[in-house]
């Protein structure tokens, strides 16, 4: 009997259980945080129903646990932060009685999630877990999380004249609305799913006006002082 035919275990119960385990970790970033974790739950979740294959109890644990170790974007072990957070995941699900038999699929799900990893996900679980993390960069949230990490990185909020990059090139690590047409913008040709793709391409509008609008006032300002 697989994963897939085994009988469900109670997801209420885990759901407190997983919630309560990456509380302990989290950390003071407040782009990774619990709320970060409950929201690609949710997300995750809308994508399973459109997934009925899909086992519920690995992408659940996947999500809540896939930041346990959360490294700043310029730490230069970056890309072994979701590796990390499989390794140590699967400590602590072991010590919580979590089902064996699906380790593996959760560990994978966590090490695929991550953009700077670039590793592959090769099952419907890691590829819900993946989507679900990368549609929280997108939207109003999604905004609030970039400026958040730009803040802890020092970045200033755009170039002073040239805000749309229209005579420059795109530069995010000086410049934090250039993130949004640099990697944002990619990220719904990059999803897994099919629901996810359309979920990020409504997302990424509302960030594509909110940066023609930030830049009409960005240089009005800037005309007002120079005038």
């Amino acid at each position: 009997m697989n994963m897939h035919t085994a009988p469900q275990p109670d997801l209420a119960a885990w759901r407190i259980r997983l919630a309560s385990m990456a509380a302990a970790a989290a950390g003071d970033d407040g782009a990774h945080d619990a709320s970060h974790l409950e929201r690609v739950w949710r997300s995750a979740d809308t994508l399973l129903g459109h997934h009925p294959e899909a086992d519920a109890l690995v992408v659940m644990a996947a999500s809540y646990l896939h930041d346990l170790v959360n490294l700043e974007k310029d730490d230069p072990d970056r890309a072994q932060a979701s590796r990390r957070s499989a390794l140590l995941a699967r400590t602590l699900l072991l010590e919580a009685g979590f089902p064996p038999d699906r380790l593996d699929a959760v560990a994978h799900a966590i090490e695929a999630h991550s953009f700077s990893a670039a590793i592959v996900p090769t099952t419907i679980e890691a590829q819900i877990v993946q989507d679900a993390d990368r549609l929280d960069a997108l939207g109003a949230v999604g905004l609030a999380r970039m400026f958040s990490i730009s803040g802890r990185m020092r970045r200033a909020l755009a170039h002073p004249t040239d805000p749309l990059a229209e005579n420059r090139a795109l530069d995010d690590r000086a410049y934090t609305l250039d993130h949004i047409v640099l990697k944002l913008a990619k990220l719904p040709e990059m999803m897994q799913t099919a629901a996810g793709r359309n979920l990020a391409n409504e997302r990424l509008g509302k960030l594509l006006v909110f940066r023609r609008e930030f830049a009409a006032e960005w240089l009005g300002a800037a005309n007002t002082v120079a005038n």
